[in-house]
């Protein structure tokens, strides 16, 4: 993939193996995603568990300013999530090019089907990149017993 430039910044979208987990984990808490008692060590499996990791690179830093991941069973779907843009550097196209990487990523893999659930709000955002509601169906996460 050439590297591209975002409108206001140097940015460059880049699919990693592996990254400073200390950066990524910073990442995490700007989403608002991070759990304090996690062991920040625990992000280089996720990334390397990942179908696809890719991060926002701002060059001037060369920190990254961004990221997201597909996660997938390597056949027939996979599903976007942990797309997450520093404040300062949000509404410049950043968020919009790290998940058309990781549709590019699922789609050369064979992928058909590809979701993601949208915060509240964003649903504008992805459907500017593609994505619709998948109607009749209801986000549902696990909340049982042990």
């Amino acid at each position: 993939m050439s590297p591209e430039t975002s409108l206001a910044y140097d940015i460059e979208i880049r699919q990693v193996n592996s990254w400073n987990v200390s950066e990524i984990a910073d990442l995490y808490r700007a989403g608002g995603w991070w759990q304090e008692a996690w062991d920040a060590e625990g992000i280089t499996p996720l990334i390397k568990g990942s179908c696809a990791f890719v991060v926002a690179i701002d060059r001037k830093t060369s920190r990254a300013i961004g990221m997201g991941r597909l996660i997938s069973d390597g056949v027939s779907d996979g599903y976007i999530q942990d797309v997450v843009v520093y404040p300062q550097y949000r509404k410049s196209g950043i968020g919009g090019r790290i998940v058309s990487e990781l549709v590019v990523c699922g789609k050369s893999r064979g992928l058909g089907w590809i979701g993601l659930i949208a915060q509240p709000g964003s649903e504008q955002f992805y459907r500017e990149l593609g994505f619709q509601p998948m109607q009749g169906h209801t986000p549902m996460l696990y909340k049982g017993g042990e």
